[in-house]
């Protein structure tokens, strides 16, 4: 429930006294404007809706963007890894890979150390592909109008969040 409240801003009395409220009042914590959740989602729908039109010349996906940036920091990794790191299911990294694979940027094979997990591989088609990803960071941040020490406490304030979950 705490985690719950973090996206909701819903008046709750802390003192005890039960606080006398209107009908509407009552439904307050139902309406879209008092919902924290939803600039949340909108924000981030906007964000990833920019990236399309920045990708669209790498032939990525947002999704299979960012599990591009976790192959080009560690090489390989298993589709459980890679799940963890970017918060997706299976269901959902099992396609991604595949159009990956189908483009030539990544391998995927039985791991050697536990034959029950897949190993996800970059391919030098998809290291080669890092060097023309460069400018997309750099394009997202000024298209967001943030200040520095404002995407610092952003990136802390969802990190805190997710961390929760």
């Amino acid at each position: 429930m705490a985690v719950l409240q973090v996206f909701f801003r819903c008046n709750k009395r802390g003192d005890g006294v039960a606080a006398k409220s209107s009908q509407a009042d009552k439904y307050d914590c139902l309406r879209l404007e008092n919902q924290l959740c939803f600039p949340l989602y909108a924000c981030a729908k906007e964000i990833v809706r920019q990236y399309k039109s920045q990708l669209a010349g790498l032939d990525l996906t947002y999704t299979q963007y960012i599990a591009m940036m976790v192959l080009w920091e560690h090489k390989s990794v298993t589709v459980s890894e890679l799940g963890n790191k970017l918060y997706l299911d299976s269901g959902t990294l099992t396609p991604l890979l595949k159009k990956l694979e189908q483009k030539g940027f990544v391998t995927r094979c039985r791991c050697q150390e536990d034959e029950r997990s897949v190993c996800v591989k970059i391919t030098e088609a998809g290291e080669e592909l890092k060097e023309k990803a460069l400018e997309v960071p750099g394009k997202m941040c000024s298209c967001v109008g943030l200040s520095d020490e404002e995407k610092m406490c952003l990136e802390r304030i969802l990190k805190k969040i997710m961390g929760r979950f």
